[in-house]
């Protein structure tokens, strides 16, 4: 059974940069048709796609974000990270990793304030 945990820090300064890592256990991430994604969730709003990186290395944003972001992986610790450069208040959010179609971590909430 693949299970995800995010982990990084809860709180983030304004300007700063949000750090994220998934560990996948269960399965390897470079098992063919692997989409290992991450989806945030703002308080009071719906589920918003950030990116994915594919089972073969390639990797998709999402257009609204593209510019601050960064996603990358380590194949060796089965783990996939994000960066979201200069974030604001308005980037405060549950933040999910997943495996598109499949499995979901529990999400971890980061709120950005100074």
């Amino acid at each position: 059974q693949v299970q995800l945990q995010e982990s990084g820090p809860g709180l983030v300064k304004p300007s700063q940069t949000l750090s994220l890592t998934c560990t996948v256990s269960g399965g390897s991430i470079t098992t063919n048709d692997y989409y290992c994604a991450w989806i945030r969730q703002p308080p009071g709003k719906g589920l918003d796609w950030m990116g994915t990186v594919t089972y073969a290395g390639k990797i998709y944003y999402s257009p609204s974000l593209e510019s601050r972001t960064s996603i990358s992986r380590d194949t060796s610790k089965n783990q996939f990270t994000l960066q979201l450069n200069s974030v604001t208040p308005e980037d405060s959010a549950v933040y999910y990793c997943a495996l598109l179609g499949g499995a979901w971590g529990k999400g971890t909430l980061v709120t950005v304030s100074s």
